[in-house]
């Protein structure tokens, strides 16, 4: 009669293991959800584009992300809610290239790309 308890508790455990694993710090950035890192996306020639950027999980206004997404044609600019990202940028048509920019402390990095199958990316940590 004691295995049930005994796999009661070895399951117990297990949850309660796997739930302190996947648990993440979440920081609040309140009513200033996008006061992070700058970015930038550039297609001057009109090209269209798909951007995602991926950042240490926040809080914005009671809602918990770790990623935006955008898609447009030319330019676009805006902010990251955090000091750290990665953003991957995919043409996904028209002429020309399209590039990304992200900004820390002053200092751009960026990357480009003239081929829909190899995106550009941006590493900011």
């Amino acid at each position: 009669m004691k295995t049930p308890l005994i796999f009661a508790a070895v399951l117990t455990a297990a949850v309660a293991a796997s739930g302190a694993a996947s648990a993440q710090k979440t920081e609040e950035v309140g009513q200033n959800p996008y006061g992070g890192l700058h970015w930038s996306v550039a297609a001057p020639q009109g090209a269209t584009w798909a951007l995602q950027c991926q950042f240490a999980p926040v809080t914005v206004r009671g809602i918990r992300m770790n990623r935006i997404n955008h898609t447009g044609t030319g330019r676009m600019a805006g902010r990251l809610p955090s000091d750290n990202g990665s953003c991957r940028l995919t043409k996904t048509g028209g002429e020309g290239g399209v590039g990304v920019a992200v900004v820390k402390n002053g200092v751009a990095t960026s990357a480009g790309t003239r081929d829909a199958a190899t995106p550009a990316v941006v590493n900011v940590f």
